[in-house]
């Protein structure tokens, strides 16, 4: 299928990895020019080098001043017409055990920063007359996880957010979008592994086992199931699609709607 946005340019925050990665691989595969950022500036070269056109921002969208350096380096670039946004999940912790620094730090990055990055392109979508805003966040936004205290918050934060402004931007043929992975087996899920592992005092290879029976698939889900829906959301065909929250599970979300 023509997805009918090739030529157009896409930023994909976080997107040398994972989950932003195979977003980002699905959207060169339709032709977009896309600008990834990270980090590592190192492995962001990498990751860039091995898509056709691919180029690398670094900058950490948690931090103000890389931000709006970041900002400025794609405006360089070009304005993009597909914003994909993405950050590492927040620390796997109870609420007890969750100290306001993080709440800060957490907030900074998985809130603040990608709202700040799309209101900076916002004006070049509007006058464009199109966009896409696609926002990486969690199935916790739908059913809340065990100690997750800050993903289960902030990523509501954001949801809500960008859900409002779905409605203000849609008569301006701008879409914004919600993609929320389950259990899905990248480095975000590894760490909480690890704090399972640690509470439980199990191994890795059983807190794996469980959490996939607990998957009406019965598997982790992976990179490669995820980017073909980003794809398409930015696409033509989905210009009618807005203020969506899809979720990426396997069928372990229980919500009704």
């Amino acid at each position: 299928m023509d997805l009918g946005i090739a030529g157009r340019t896409a930023l994909v925050l976080g997107g040398t990895r994972g989950l932003g990665f195979a977003c980002a691989r699905a959207l060169a595969e339709a032709g977009v020019h896309v600008i990834l950022n990270g980090r590592d500036a190192g492995h962001g070269e990498q990751a860039a080098a091995s898509l056709p056109g691919a180029r690398f921002v670094a900058g950490d969208i948690g931090d103000e001043q890389e931000r709006t350096a970041l900002i400025e380096a794609v405006s360089r670039i070009g304005a993009p017409a597909i914003l994909v946004t993405n950050a590492g999940g927040p620390p796997a912790a109870p609420f007890e055990e969750t100290e306001l620094a993080a709440w800060r730090r957490s907030h900074e990055t998985n809130v603040l920063g990608p709202l700040e990055v799309v209101r900076a392109f916002l004006p070049a979508m509007r006058a464009a007359r199109f966009g896409r805003i696609l926002n990486i966040t969690s199935f916790v936004v739908k059913e809340l996880y065990p100690n997750m205290a800050l993903s289960n918050s902030l990523r509501v934060g954001l949801t809500g957010a960008m859900g409002s402004l779905a409605r203000e931007v849609a008569p301006h043929g701008i879409t914004v979008n919600g993609l929320l992975p389950g259990l899905m087996d990248t480095g975000a899920l590894q760490r909480v592994i690890a704090d399972r592992q640690r509470r439980l005092a199990q191994s890795e290879a059983l807190v794996r086992e469980d959490m996939a029976r607990s998957i009406p698939m019965q598997r982790l889900g992976t990179a490669d199931d995820f980017g073909g829906l980003c794809a398409f959301l930015a696409s033509v065909h989905a210009s009618y699609i807005t203020g969506q929250n899809i979720c990426v599970d396997g069928g372990l979300t229980k919500n009704v709607i």
